[in-house]
């Protein structure tokens, strides 16, 4: 394997080892926090340790994280060889240092939307970490397979990160929201959510499947993929 393939198996590795873990830990954290609290609204005495809400949120804030970082993974590399490939830094200057800036901005703003207390920086800081996630995710080294969108990698991990960040961004408005209003919100959204999640686990499979290794590219862009077909390989004698 060449580095360029080492670089692209950091972003799927990180999503198998932390951020599917993590989605096991807040589901199960949030199902025993509802049992909880329907529980003692109906005047029973709970056996779900009163701690388990305070794990979900804790574990929730990283899972939020956690899928905002692998998603800038996974277009930081395709960016990073591809313009290498090409050039760009001699053709395009200003697009590359725009997308530096962006890349390290929305870190930035990603950091400082986990650090905000006050409401309007949470939503400030959520907003230009998903503004920089779409404008990264616009530039040609992307592939996002438009159309075929229902059913792209790419639109699945900005939907659940947009998502993930406005998770984060009203995360402390659930507990002060005494109508449940934003809990109903926060419920139904991150249901959706969960769906992404499985779809990025079949997304993500079948691209990986798809990717040939660095050295197999030359070969296989010779191949007709409507019909399936590829030219024989040449046996050197």
């Amino acid at each position: 394997m060449e580095l360029d393939d080492l670089l692209a198996l950091i972003h799927p590795t990180i999503a198998i080892a932390v951020v599917f873990p993590l989605i096991g830990i807040v589901v199960n954290r949030a199902w025993l926090a509802r049992e909880r609290r329907l529980q003692i609204a109906e005047g029973q005495k709970s056996k779900v340790a009163p701690l388990v809400g305070a794990e979900h949120v804790a574990s929730g804030n990283w899972l939020s994280i956690a899928v905002v970082t692998v998603a800038l993974l996974g277009m930081g590399e395709p960016l990073l060889v591809k313009m290498i490939k090409k050039n760009a830094i001699a053709e395009e200057p200003f697009r590359v240092l725009l997308v530096v800036a962006v890349y390290l901005l929305t870190i930035a703003a990603l950091i400082f939307l986990f650090k905000a207390k006050d409401k309007m920086w949470r939503g400030i800081f959520a907003a230009f970490t998903g503004l920089g996630l779409i404008i990264l995710g616009l530039q040609p080294e992307i592939f996002r397979r438009d159309s075929g969108w229902f059913i792209s990698h790419y639109y699945y991990g900005i939907a659940a990160s947009l998502l993930m960040l406005f998770s984060l961004a009203i995360v402390q408005d659930i507990y002060r929201d005494k109508t449940n209003r934003w809990r109903t919100i926060h419920i139904v959204l991150n249901c959706f959510a969960l769906l992404l999640f499985f779809g990025q686990g079949f997304t993500g499979s079948r691209d990986l499947l798809e990717i040939s290794l660095s050295w197999q590219k030359p070969h296989l862009q010779q191949c007709n993929f409507t019909a399936k077909t590829c030219p024989p390989p040449q046996i050197k004698g």
